[in-house]
């Protein structure tokens, strides 16, 4: 007769060997999360940068399978269920992207591009003032 403490190893081993217990303990921590979030402390608002710059994270997320890392971040953020155009994200950073270039998140383009300019140049790195402010684009663009 199997003890408790063989069980437990034989059902941990089945658990990771089918890949399962990596989901189930990211699944645990983010319902703990929603249990203890407290929903008393104000977020600071859903900004136009915040918005772009949680889809690009969410859209890397999923690509990878780490949807619920994703969900949490989701969850968290008040980021809206509904994923963004990615047409519209690129759009919005100004990205013109060839065909190939779709089947990967955004993210990895946006690395792919400063990775490969190193030529000598280097990009500036403005502060954006306050992220949690709404962006004047007219004042931006100065």
């Amino acid at each position: 007769m199997a003890t408790v403490t063989e069980l437990k190893c034989a059902l941990r081993e089945a658990l990771e060997s089918r890949g399962v217990l990596g989901q189930l303990k990211a699944r645990i921590r983010a319902e703990v999360f929603r249990a203890l979030d407290d929903q008393s402390e104000t977020r600071p608002p859903l900004t136009h940068q915040n918005l772009l710059i949680n889809e690009l994270i969410r859209e890397y997320l999923e690509f990878n399978k780490y949807r619920y890392t994703a969900s949490v971040l989701t969850a968290e953020s008040g980021q809206p269920e509904a994923h963004l155009d990615r047409q519209f994200l690129a759009s919005e950073l100004n990205v013109v992207e060839d065909p190939g270039a779709r089947a990967v998140p955004l993210l990895y383009g946006l690395l792919s591009h400063f990775l490969s300019s190193r030529d000598g140049g280097t990009f500036l790195i403005r502060n954006p003032l306050d992220p949690h402010q709404p962006v004047n684009r007219e004042q931006d663009s100065l």
